[in-house]
């Protein structure tokens, strides 16, 4: 007997995006220009909720731009490196110990 291959007529992503990552992937999709202050990036995208854990949790992206000492930023590549960190602790703090972030890395 042999097993059918996986078909791919779903719409869900094969991975699921956190912390850095999904904040990367909706500066593809969100039209950015560089350089862009922290108040205008709060102003058009403080309300988008970003994941921090693999499990789901997501903040308001208001919330880590708060926590930015940086009032400008001049390439998204500066973005990134600044936003990391404080990506980092968001997860930490929200991931709720070793037997939640086990239960996240399961498929059921």
């Amino acid at each position: 007997m042999a097993v059918r291959p996986p078909t791919n007529d779903n719409d869900e992503p094969d991975s699921i995006e956190f912390g850095i990552a999904a904040v990367d992937e909706r500066l593809s999709r969100w039209e950015v220009s560089f350089p862009i202050t922290t108040a205008a990036f709060i102003d058009a995208y403080g309300d988008e909720k970003i994941p921090v854990t693999p499990g789901g949790k997501a903040v308001p992206f208001r919330t880590v731009l708060e926590q930015c000492e940086t009032d400008k930023f001049e390439t998204r590549q500066e973005l990134l490196n600044t936003l990391h960190p404080i990506l980092e602790a968001e997860r930490e703090k929200h991931s709720g110990g070793i037997l939640n972030q086990l239960r996240s890395l399961l498929p059921f």
